[in-house]
C-alpha cells in the first residue's frame, strides 16, 4: 500500500512566504481538460509577473526544481514557468528559488490540464517534459502528458515553431510519444534512445531522476519536437 506524503511542517506559512513566486494555485474547481478549455480564465501577464518582456518556457512536473533552477541560471535572458501539481512537493523549489534569489522563475501549483486557464495562447517558446509518469496501463493512455489531447493543448500555448523537449527512461512511453507527435503533425527534429552514449551532452541538464537512472545503467531517451510551422 502506498504511503501518502506527510504534510510539511508550517506548510501554510511557508507557502505564504513564497507567494511572490507562485502565480497560480488550483483552477476554480476545474476537473478536466474540457472544463479548463471552456469555463475558466485567469491569464497571466508575463511582463507584469517577471517585470520585463522576455521569452517564456515551461517545465511540466518540476519536482524539487533542480532542472529549472539550473536552466534559469544558465539562461538569465529567458523567463521560466515551473508546474507542479503537488502542493507538498512544490514548496521545496519555491523555497530554493527564494533562497537563491532567482528572479526568472515563477511557479504554477496546478494540474497540466488547467494550463489553458492561465497561459495565453501562443506565448511559450518551449515546453519541457522531464521523466513524466508513463502510466503504462492501456486504459490510462489519455492521461499521459504526451497523449494527443495534451499535445493539441500545447500547440495552442506554444508560438508557431515552438518546441517540446522530452526525456524519459521508459522506452515504451517514448515510442508512444513519438507516435503521438507524428499523429499531430509535429516534427521530431532530434531523437535519441541513448542520450548519454559517449557521456552527458554539454547542454543537457541532468535531473535528479536522470542521475539515478544513468547510475543504474538505464538508457535515457530524448526527443526535440517542433510544433507547428516556422
Amino acid at each position: 500500500m502506498s504511503m501518502r506524503m506527510r504534510r510539511k511542517r508550517n506548510f501554510d506559512a511557508r507557502m505564504a512566504a513564497c507567494g511572490e513566486y507562485l502565480l497560480a494555485r488550483g483552477a476554480g474547481g476545474i476537473l478536466n481538460m474540457k472544463e479548463a478549455a471552456e469555463n475558466y480564465r485567469d491569464l497571466i501577464d508575463f511582463e507584469g509577473a517577471f517585470g520585463r518582456k522576455a521569452p517564456v518556457e515551461l517545465e511540466i512536473g518540476c519536482g524539487k526544481g533542480g532542472f529549472v533552477c539550473e536552466l534559469a541560471q544558465r539562461h538569465p535572458e529567458t523567463d521560466y514557468l515551473a508546474l507542479e501539481k503537488m502542493s507538498n512537493v512544490i514548496l521545496t523549489p519555491l523555497e530554493e528559488v527564494k533562497r537563491l534569489g532567482i528572479e526568472n522563475i515563477r511557479f504554477l501549483n496546478i494540474r497540466a490540464e488547467c494550463l489553458p486557464c492561465y497561459i495565453p495562447e501562443g506565448s511559450l517558446d518551449k515546453i519541457y517534459l522531464n521523466f513524466s509518469t508513463p502510466l503504462p496501463k492501456l486504459g490510462y493512455a489519455s492521461q499521459r502528458l504526451t497523449h494527443r489531447n495534451f499535445l493539441k493543448m500545447y500547440e495552442k500555448l506554444l508560438r508557431p515553431g515552438g518546441y517540446i523537449l522530452q526525456k524519459t527512461d521508459n522506452r515504451d512511453f517514448f515510442e508512444f510519444s513519438l507516435g503521438e507527435y507524428a499523429a499531430c503533425g509535429f516534427a521530431a527534429e532530434e531523437v535519441s534512445y541513448d542520450l548519454h552514449k559517449g557521456g552527458n551532452p554539454p547542454d543537457n541538464i541532468v535531473t535528479e531522476y536522470e542521475r539515478r537512472f544513468v547510475e543504474a545503467g538505464q538508457l535515457i531517451c530524448f526527443a526535440k519536437v517542433r510544433v507547428g510551422a516556422l
